[in-house]
């Protein structure tokens, strides 16, 4: 078995659970069991519904808080109906705003507000009851009562002091004990002191052999807990990030990213580590050796794969049409793009780009395009299932400057586009062909940020007007092809094999 351990997941995840979710598909289709494990708390969402909606099997996934139940991971069922039969009065006034579900009770400000899967539905996620004005307690649900958590009042707030995770039956499995950032967790023959020990305990319970494999998404909070805890699976740490910061480093030190130095400092305990490059490979075991002398087992392994070449439909592209997909975080640097098609316009008149993704920046740039006044020509598509949406585009167009592999990039040659993108480490060098299939730009640090823009501008006018077109889907195509499925499988299956 095939384990996989990272912290949380959410509605719009990051590169590493889409790197996991790719993982799970690649090991189905090779025939490899797996399970993926994470140990942050969902108190907003039921956990079922984020990993299912990424494309998480309910049996492939393993919750550090419900692994000490009977219970298993499953989305909510339980209802407004199932809830109002637990009241101990029928004396009380329902009203619904949406997804929230308003219960007032007689007496001195006493009411529960239910928080619903949906707008429209009967599904309860989480129920929050107040007591004369006060927060006293939450309860969640899945297909009856999952955990509950316990508040006391504290400096005019609600204290969250405890939590109580149950059995199928309604019995306790287990409580935990909060004193702000600090936990206790109570079982009926043990008490764990720590979350970190939690983790610990959780692996000595699953009892690996040296026929499973754990593969380590992220280290933070977890790593020292894991190494700890004594299993005896292969251990393998993934890197999904730039693991180092070149801007610091010198002949003298290398500095490792803080994601990462633990597990490198403890390379003895680790059987091996996978890259996502051939060039990251590279870099790490150079810096191994300098660093520690050591030569640990480095694979390099695409993070996902293309199940097939994306061809457009009988429209063929939008012509001069750029797409773009990410978190819409201030490191994708999205504004800059947006920017960069302002200037562009002026030569390329029916640019547009259309821009694929949630996050934080959303509203800022959203401002942006107005402010630009590029509402006929930059578009904020939200969230969606890319899968065959790039082949209906000319090209790709990034403003990161820093991608451990870049799913997003991958996906596009796999629809042929072009890409047009900052000569950084690691993913755009991996998928761009300078004047084949797209354009690196060269930066550095001193670099202005006004001209990179003009340079993403400059770029995609060269491409739209000089560049043969056709030529470079053509060459995207044919890069596309060392990441189709069958053989990323191959190595995936060597690894295993070598592993086991």
């Amino acid at each position: 078995m095939i384990y996989s351990i990272n912290l949380g997941i959410g509605w719009a995840s990051s590169g590493v659970e889409y790197a996991q979710i790719y993982r799970a598909k690649m090991l189905r289709n090779i025939k490899q069991s797996a399970k993926f494990i994470f140990t942050d708390m969902f108190p907003v969402e039921n956990i079922e519904h984020m990993t299912r909606n990424i494309g998480f099997e309910d049996d492939e996934v393993i919750w550090l808080y419900t692994y000490f139940t009977d219970r298993e991971i499953a989305p909510v069922t339980y209802t407004l109906d199932m809830l109002e039969k637990t009241f101990h009065t029928t004396q009380f006034n329902k009203s619904r705003n949406g997804k929230v579900v308003k219960y007032q009770f007689e007496g001195r400000n006493n009411f529960y507000t239910a928080y619903m899967t949906d707008e429209t539905g009967d599904r309860v996620h989480r129920v929050e009851l107040v007591s004369r004005g006060f927060l006293i307690r939450k309860d969640y649900y899945t297909d009856s009562r999952l955990y509950s958590e316990y508040y006391a009042p504290l400096d005019d707030a609600a204290h969250l002091y405890q939590r109580r995770f149950f059995n199928k039956n309604g019995t306790v499995a287990y409580e935990e004990i909060i004193d702000d950032n600090n936990a206790m967790y109570k079982f009926p023959d043990v008490m764990v002191c720590s979350k970190a020990e939690l983790v610990e305990l959780m692996l000595r319970k699953m009892d690996l052999t040296e026929k499973d494999i754990l593969l380590i998404d992220r280290t933070t909070g977890i790593g020292q807990a894991i190494l700890s805890s004594g299993t005896k699976a292969k251990k393998g740490i993934i890197i999904h990030a730039d693991h180092y910061s070149e801007r610091n480093a010198n002949e003298e030190n290398i500095l490792w990213n803080n994601y990462y130095e633990y597990s490198f400092d403890m390379h003895k305990h680790i059987d091996f580590y996978v890259t996502a490059t051939e060039v990251q490979k590279k870099i790490l075991a150079e810096q191994f050796m300098e660093v520690y002398g050591a030569k640990p087992k480095i694979f390099a392994i695409p993070v996902g794969s293309l199940k097939e070449l994306k061809v457009p439909g009988e429209n063929g592209r939008r012509k001069h049409s750029l797409i773009t997909a990410s978190r819409l975080a201030t490191e994708k640097h999205v504004d800059w793009l947006v920017r960069a098609v302002k200037i562009a316009r002026e030569t390329v008149p029916d640019i547009t780009l259309d821009i694929y993704g949630k996050g934080g920046e959303e509203d800022k740039i959203s401002d942006l395009i107005k402010e630009l006044e590029l509402e006929d020509s930059v578009r904020l598509m939200g969230q969606h299932d890319m899968t065959d949406i790039y082949q209906d585009y000319e090209a790709y167009y990034s403003g990161s400057q820093s991608e451990g592999f870049g799913l997003t990039l991958m996906e596009a040659i796999g629809a042929g586009l072009p890409i047009i993108g900052f000569d950084v480490r690691y993913g755009n060098r991996n998928f761009i062909e300078n004047g084949r299939n797209g354009y690196l730009i060269g930066v550095d640090d001193d670099t202005d940020q006004k001209d990179k823009i003009r340079m993403l501008a400059e770029a995609a006018v060269k491409l739209f007007t000089e560049a043969d077109m056709d030529e470079f889907h053509h060459n995207s195509y044919e890069k596309a092809r060392e990441y189709l499925t069958e053989e990323v499988g191959l190595k995936w299956k060597r690894l295993i094999a070598q592993m086991m």
